[in-house]
């Protein structure tokens, strides 16, 4: 291993170089005025693996936005490793908050980063930790280190549900057929205590519209009389929770996993400072669900929030109308046993069933996906702490994520194979939102820290 990171080392400006040249590229998903950036970002991920060693590399077209495959296979009687990852990166609005553009990368110091952090759309979801992989592959082909086979699959549609992935993963399974899947899509609890995501939430996502009048009525005029869909709108939402904080969705609690006494407490055992934590935030009280810490709220429980809402009037000054339509797009995340599925119409029956009279409500299902447990007592699992135990001279923890990468339950039911969610970044981040950054320090330790997997996943698959 030390030629490797001698390799990284001595690399380490061209991989960073190749990495702001990447987040360059505006891969917004979500936004069809993207999709030739979409595009062109696939194909920089394809020639990037070309070069880093992979003998066959193709982008597959979808329905959606393409899903680039690469691989090197030395040995079928060796382990196989899939590293997933994704190259479309969250739409960057609002932009006036961006202290710099979010496609025009630079490094800036901070408290997380004093060595400095890469501020960038991406930079941190995905293509940060995604383009880590590419590169810890490439030093251990250069330097005739890799111990097995290697499989990349780096897909466009993560940050809108991955729509596509799923039909692919079925069609090309055999393709796919692998060992166990490696992803770095998740966060450490910091640059001095490492820790491994051993479970994430799952995900149900609606949009909900509401109508009222036929068209905008001026609010003088009609005022006191109709009811304003945007009054109405925040009365709903309101009401899907209790002054506890508890979701009051009929049905919504009932598959809920409980968790144990016993690992609730050793969940808390993780290091927390809530007056930190607040600090970071810029807010002076926390407000989940009674009954649990923050670190329970943020992983074990489930949730719905509000991700957006508007409706009426909302440019310069001042026009005094009462709309016609309002608008909410709604998450909830959900934990092991609830079905997105399930979640979604228990949602759409219930909102719709607390309307008023005097409106119309839609409830648009978008995307969803399932929650998933990872064990911490296989060969998978142990290679990662063994190798974060290398990288950080220090036993990694395993933690809960509040995070959804449907994938993993995907990967596990139509491939039949574990994951390891071996991530890198920190939840101060600011991922999905202005001024994400991805510090340097966890760049380069996670291209550091990949080949050790490599090393003590093939030994103890032996």
């Amino acid at each position: 291993m030390q030629e490797v990171q001698k390799f990284i080392s001595d690399n380490k400006d061209r991989f960073l170089n190749e990495l702001m040249d990447l987040l360059k590229i505006p891969s917004v998903s979500a936004d069809p005025r993207y999709k030739e950036d979409v595009a062109k970002t696939a194909t920089a991920v394809s020639e990037s693996l070309s070069k880093a060693g992979c003998d066959m590399v193709r982008i597959y077209p979808t329905e959606g936005h393409p899903i680039v495959y690469g691989e090197h296979m030395i040995n079928p009687d060796l382990p196989t490793v899939l590293v997933y990852g994704h190259y479309d990166v969250q739409p960057p609005d609002p932009l006036d908050l961006w202290d710099s553009p979010p496609f025009e990368p630079v490094i800036r110091k901070t408290d997380k980063h004093p060595q400095g952090a890469i501020f960038a759309r991406g930079s941190c979801d995905d293509k940060g930790q995604m383009y880590m992989h590419v590169k810890a592959f490439e030093a251990m082909i250069r330097t005739n280190a890799l111990p097995c086979n290697v499989k990349f699959m780096i897909e466009g549609e993560e940050e809108i549900g991955s729509g596509n992935l799923g039909t692919f993963c079925k069609q090309y399974s055999e393709m796919l057929s692998c060992d166990v899947v490696l992803i770095s899509d998740t966060s450490i609890i910091s640059n001095d205590t490492p820790s491994i995501t051993v479970g994430l939430r799952g995900l149900s996502y609606v949009e909900v519209e509401v109508t009222g009048p036929n068209k905008d009525l001026h609010s003088g005029v009609y005022g006191g009389a109709v009811a304003n869909p945007a009054q109405v709108l925040c009365d709903m939402i309101a009401s899907l929770k209790d002054e506890s904080k508890h979701i009051t969705i009929p049905g919504f609690y009932d598959d809920v996993a409980i968790v144990s006494g016993e690992d609730r407490k050793a969940m808390n055992q993780a290091p927390f400072d809530k007056d930190e934590y607040m600090k970071s935030l810029g807010i002076e009280e926390t407000m989940g669900e009674k009954g649990y810490t923050i670190l329970e709220q943020t992983s074990i429980r489930p949730t719905l929030e509000v991700n957006g809402i508007w409706g009426g009037y909302i440019g310069e000054g001042a026009k005094t109308v009462l709309p016609s339509k309002a608008f909410a797009k709604i998450s909830m995340r959900l934990v092991p046993n609830q079905q997105s599925d399930k979640i979604t119409q228990l949602f759409k029956k219930h909102f719709e069933s607390i309307a008023p009279a005097g409106v119309k409500v839609v409830v648009r299902p978008h995307h969803g996906g399932e929650a998933a447990v990872t064990p911490s007592d296989t060969p998978e699992y142990r290679a990662a702490a063994m190798a974060m135990k290398e990288a950080f001279g220090k036993d990694p923890i395993p933690v809960r994520g509040g995070g959804s990468i449907p994938i993993v339950a995907l990967f596990e039911e139509v491939l039949n194979v574990k994951t390891v969610l071996m991530g890198f970044g920190l939840d101060s981040d600011d991922i999905h939102s202005p001024n994400e950054h991805y510090g340097l320090f966890n760049y380069y330790k996670g291209i550091e820290t990949i080949p050790y997997f490599y090393k003590y996943y093939t030994q103890l698959k032996k």
